[in-house]
This record gives C-alpha cells, structure tokens and sequence, in this order.
C-alpha cells in the first residue's frame, strides 16, 4: 500500500482545483484578506518575530498570514504541485515564507532548526497512519516551552457516511480508509475521480501521542461549528460559523489543542 504515492497524487489533482477556486478566494486573498479563522488567530496571540513551522500548508494560505502577522514561517506539504502554487503565491503577496515538498514524518532529515510554533489545521492528520510519528516530528521540531497550536475537525464527525445519514467508519484507528470520489470540498461540480487512502483517530490516540512524545496539554477545546462550508446541507448560524442543519449543536465539528514541549 503506496498511501504517499496515492496520497500525493490526491493533493496535486486538489491544488489544481483549489487554487482559483472561490472557496479559497486568492483574489481577496492576495489583497491582503487572511485565511486564519478567529478559533487559531485566539490561540496564536502575537507571533512577531517567532519561529513557525506549519506542517500541510497545502498552497500555503495559511503560512502566508502567518507571515503578514509578524511570523517567521516555514510551511511543509507532500504535495509537489501545493508548494509549487505557495511559492508563486507567496512571490505574488511579498512575503519571505520558506516552501518545502516534503511528507510529515520526514521533516526532521530535512529541517535541522527548532521552532517556536508548530502549527497545523482542518484536515490534517486523517492523511497520517501514525500519529506518535507525528507528534515525534512535532517534538523534535520545538525549541523547549515551545507550542503546538492544533485545530482539527472533531474524530466524531469522520464516523458518518459522505451525507450524515448513517455511521460508516469506526470512531478508533483501526483500518485505512479508501476512497474515490469526483471533485473536492472547494470545488463540489468537478468530475475527476480523486483516490485517496485515510485513517479516523480518536481524541485519545492525538492527546496520548503528543503526552508520550514530552508534550503537555495546556488546553483543549471542542466546537459546535465549523468556520468552513464543507459538509452537506450546512447552514451559517453565525458569519463563518456553520453547522449540519439537521443536527444543529448537538455535537462538535472541531477541537483544539495547545500544547507545550517540555
């Protein structure tokens, strides 16, 4: 099972969807909008002057307003065709953030320095079969006392079938998930088939990795909302805050985490 191979393929086809795509908004962007939501602009505080790494960056929105927000960044995704889209972005935009092609658990042969800041967001571990290989790389990449600053979309969520009709998946990491569907969440009409191979883990196996890996948990939090449109029949309660229509508040949609390195 080549999951990189496949992986990486997923992304480069989705980088071509999404850069021009009016879910990512580049043209606003590039004038200076930023894609941080307020859950990690709250988290983060100031970060003028601090050292960032921000692990799957995908096209690099998000490394780049970390940038404009005083951050010295270096962004990371497996895809070839994301960083090559961050780079032109982030010549277009005027800023000076570093883009390295590399997979998650290979950061450290590639990037000697430490950080103050790792960061990483929506969407991110599902793509890693291993998360104390993660939280590994996360620690050997901090300075001491630095942070992990962590929102990701809720285990519970990624239990039901692609219309929240039923339970499909196991709450527990214990198979990889394959599938193939057309198109991607910021660009729904496309009918390319997009494969890709994913795994669910529960809030145990993320906060159990990072503990094991000398990282310490200084806050988590759940959301009964989610800042993006991505779900079927999704409704805004309030500006960038959406939930499933049917469901309403009755459970999260996204969590967070900060956590220092000892």
């Amino acid at each position: 099972m080549d999951y990189i191979k496949i992986n990486k393929e997923n992304w480069n086809k989705r980088t071509e969807l999404h850069y021009n795509s009016e879910f990512y908004d580049n043209e606003n962007f590039i004038k200076g909008k930023t894609s941080l939501n307020k859950i990690e602009l709250k988290l983060l505080g100031d970060i003028k002057e601090q050292s960032i790494l921000h692990l799957q960056c995908h096209f690099g929105q998000d490394s780049i307003s970390l940038a404009r927000l005083g951050g010295d960044v270096v962004g990371v995704d497996l895809s070839d065709k994301s960083i090559e889209k961050a780079r032109e972005l982030n010549k277009i935009c005027n800023q000076n953030v570093r883009f390295i092609n590399s997979d998650v658990y290979d950061i450290n042969s590639i990037i000697n320095e430490k950080f103050d800041i790792c960061f990483t967001t929506y969407g991110v571990i599902g793509w890693l079969p291993d998360l104390n290989k993660w939280a590994k790389v996360i620690s050997n990449s901090l300075k001491k006392n630095g942070r992990l600053i962590f929102v990701e979309f809720h285990p519970f969520v990624w239990m039901f079938d692609n219309d929240f009709e039923y339970f499909q998946y196991n709450y527990f990491n214990k198979e990889v998930i394959i599938e193939s569907e057309e198109g991607s969440y910021a660009s729904r009409d496309d009918k390319q088939q997009i494969s890709s191979y994913s795994w669910n883990h529960s809030l145990s196996e993320v906060i159990s990795s990072l503990l094991n890996n000398g990282i310490e948990i200084q806050s988590f939090e759940e959301y009964d909302y989610s800042p993006y449109n991505i779900f079927p029949d999704m409704i805004e309660v309030e500006k960038n805050r959406y939930r499933i229509k049917k469901f309403g508040d009755k459970f999260p949609l996204v969590y967070s985490i900060v956590a220092k390195k000892k």
